[in-house]
C-alpha cells in the first residue's frame, strides 16, 4: 500500500494511523484524505484489528484544511464539491470503522482538525493542546461535518459558542466540555494512547464492536428502536466465543483470554 500523507501499521490487534505532513501541520489535503481512505480499507479487511490509534507527527495534530487546496478549489463549484464529498466520505468511513478509534491530540486541533477529532471514539489530549473551530475568524463555515457532529457531542449552546465566536479551548476546557476523554502531561500523549489501545486490544473484539455500534446508533434513533436493536445485537454477541470465554473465566475466577476478533 503506497501512502504519501499518512503512515500505517498493524500489530497485536492495534492498527496505527499517523498523519504525516508535519511541515504543513498535517493540514487536510486530497492526498491525505485518499490515504486515510486506503488505510480504512486495510482496517476493514483485517479481522485481527481490535482498535485503531490516530496520532500525528510534528508540532500539531491537525491545523485544518490545506489552504492552498481551499484557495485553488473553492472558486470552482464542481471541483469544490468533489473535494468536500471526498472529505465527508472519508471522515464518515473513519467514524464507521467497526472497531474503536482512539485519537491522540497534541499541539493544535483546529477547524478541520477538530472535525477529525470528532469522528474518533475516544480522545486523549496533551495538556498543552488547544482545540477549536477557527472558521468564523476568517468569514468561513465548518464544512467537514463539524456543524452536525459538534452539537451532538457537546450540545447546541456550546457548539454555537465555538463556531460563532471562533474560539479556542484548552485541553482542560475540552475535557470539561466532553470533547476529550483524558488529558495527560505534555509529551506523553502517544504513550497514553498506546496504553489505552493495548487495554482495548486485550478485551473482547466482539464486545467492543457491539458497544460502538449501539452507542453510535443511539444518537440517531428513538429509545424504543434503540432498545430493540440492543436486544438483537447483544443476543448475537452472547453467541460468540468471546462471550463464552468471559462467562467461563468468571465462573472459574480467572482472567479471560479472548482469541477471536
Amino acid at each position: 500500500m503506497e501512502l504519501s500523507a499518512v503512515t500505517y501499521s498493524a500489530k497485536d490487534g492495534v492498527a496505527r494511523i499517523g498523519l504525516a505532513r508535519p511541515d504543513h501541520l498535517n493540514a487536510i489535503s486530497p492526498a491525505l484524505l485518499e490515504d486515510l481512505d486506503r488505510v480504512c480499507e486495510a482496517v476493514e479487511r483485517d479481522p485481527g484489528v481490535r482498535v485503531v490509534t490516530l496520532t500525528a507527527a510534528g508540532r500539531a495534530f491537525c491545523a485544518g484544511a490545506d489552504l492552498k487546496t481551499v484557495r485553488e478549489l473553492s472558486p470552482d463549484p464542481a471541483r469544490w464539491a468533489v473535494f468536500m464529498r471526498l472529505w465527508h466520505r472519508v471522515f464518515n468511513r473513519v467514524e464507521a470503522l467497526p472497531v474503536p478509534v482512539i485519537a491522540g491530540v497534541h499541539g493544535l486541533a483546529l477547524a478541520g482538525g477538530l472535525e477529525l477529532v470528532l469522528v474518533a471514539d475516544l480522545v486523549v489530549a496533551d495538556e498543552a493542546a488547544r482545540l477549536g473551530d477557527q472558521h468564523a475568524n476568517f468569514g468561513l463555515v465548518a464544512g467537514g461535518g463539524g456543524s452536525q457532529r459538534l452539537p451532538r457531542l457537546i450540545g447546541a449552546r456550546r457548539a454555537k459558542e465555538l463556531m460563532l465566536l471562533g474560539g479556542w479551548l484548552s485541553a482542560g476546557e475540552a475535557l470539561a466540555w466532553g470533547l476529550v476523554n483524558r488529558v495527560v502531561p505534555t509529551g506523553t500523549v502517544n504513550a497514553a494512547v498506546e496504553e489505552m489501545a493495548a487495554r482495548l486490544a486485550a478485551l473482547s473484539g466482539s464486545a467492543s464492536r457491539t458497544v460502538k455500534a449501539l452507542v453510535n446508533r443511539a444518537v440517531d434513533t428513538d429509545l424504543t428502536s434503540g432498545l430493540e436493536m440492543e436486544l438483537h445485537l447483544v443476543a448475537a454477541h452472547m453467541r460468540t466465543a468471546d462471550a463464552a470465554e468471559g462467562l467461563a473465566a468468571f465462573a472459574e475466577k480467572r482472567k479471560p483470554v479472548f482469541t477471536t476478533s
